[in-house]
């Protein structure tokens, strides 16, 4: 199995269990492959607040487990094309530049 940029959405739905049975075995397989997140992704799942505790120390430690994909002036450089291209949001460009960069799915 190749590497993914996990995105914050994946992570959220992932421990709130809100995909199907063999989507959340899929994503427990990648995420047990040493997950890939950019730095945005991380800023976004830490900043997530759930009323269970126990799932935000979860998220808090896959954060901790991930390799986390810092800005670079290359990927900067991509964000700068996307937003130029496409209507897109700052944080979802960058994820988007980090992935073309890394070149990872």
């Amino acid at each position: 199995m190749g590497q993914y940029l996990i995105h914050n959405n994946v992570i959220s739905d992932y421990f709130s269990e809100n995909f199907s049975e063999s989507a959340m075995s899929f994503i427990a397989s990648v995420i047990d492959a040493v997950p890939v997140i950019s730095v945005i992704t991380q800023i976004e799942a830490l900043s997530w607040v759930n009323k269970d505790k126990d799932k935000e120390k979860s998220v808090r430690d896959f954060v901790a487990d991930a390799n986390i994909l810092m800005l670079t002036d290359d990927i900067v450089n991509k964000c700068v094309a996307i937003r130029r291209r496409r209507k897109t949001k700052t944080p979802d460009a960058i994820i988007a530049a980090t992935a073309i960069a890394h070149d990872l799915s």
